[in-house]
């Protein structure tokens, strides 16, 4: 499976001949998810997910896609994570359905939905920063955590050099509390725009209060 960032004019049509020009190479396109839209210049932004065929080389892909007229590729990487379509209402769902859990259930479900690597929430309620939660990779923080806390709003990390960091690029939400915060990781980009630091902040407000519901 790969995922492809692309980037396209804004206008009917253009989706479909890009979804047209991986559909000559063989590839199977399992979810196309629109990231932004840039009215300032008439552009948008999608994530395709797709899977090639035995003996297709990946590399087919990025050309497909940049054959079409005014098509840029921007990230391109193998992905393993399952994700798609309706990732972000199906942690909805998840964390409704269990309600007391629905936090835990937000950092399970967070690199699915942002199509990231890890997520780990950090607790810096106490005399220090602990990791409360994390999903498989979570790399190790350190003393960086110490610098990120408090935190008000939703927003993109600068990552650190060293500590395993150095090559993720990261995004962050507080929780229940502006010392309690998910962070969440790509390895290697793409960097994290600004759609997708809101649809984290939505749905970590929305986490919050669903567990407030059974509190």
């Amino acid at each position: 499976m790969f995922l492809l960032r692309v980037i396209l004019p804004d206008r009917p049509g253009s989706l479909g001949t890009v979804a047209s020009a991986l559909g000559e190479v063989g590839a199977d396109i399992h979810a196309i998810e629109i990231v932004e839209h840039r009215r300032e210049n008439g552009t948008a932004v999608d994530d395709v997910v797709v899977d090639l065929p035995p003996g297709v080389l990946p590399d087919r892909l990025v050309s497909a896609c940049n054959s079409v007229p005014d098509v840029e590729v921007i990230w391109f990487s193998r992905y393993g994570a399952g994700g798609g379509l309706h990732m972000d209402l199906e942690a909805v769902e998840q964390m409704t359905s269990a309600p007391a859990e629905a936090i835990d259930i937000l950092v399970e479900q967070a690199p699915a939905v942002l199509h990231a690597d890890w997520a780990a929430l950090l607790d810096g309620t106490g005399s220090e920063v602990k990791v409360a939660l994390e999903t498989s990779a979570t790399p190790q923080f350190g003393q960086i955590a110490e610098q990120w806390l408090p935190m008000e709003r939703a927003t993109a990390l600068s990552a650190p050099d060293g500590q395993g960091l150095a090559e993720s690029v990261l995004v962050a939400a507080p929780l229940d509390s502006d010392r309690r915060i998910l962070v969440i990781g790509r390895r290697g980009g793409p960097e994290f725009l600004g759609s997708e630091v809101a649809r984290l902040s939505y749905l970590a407000s929305l986490a919050v209060a669903i567990r407030a519901g059974v509190s």
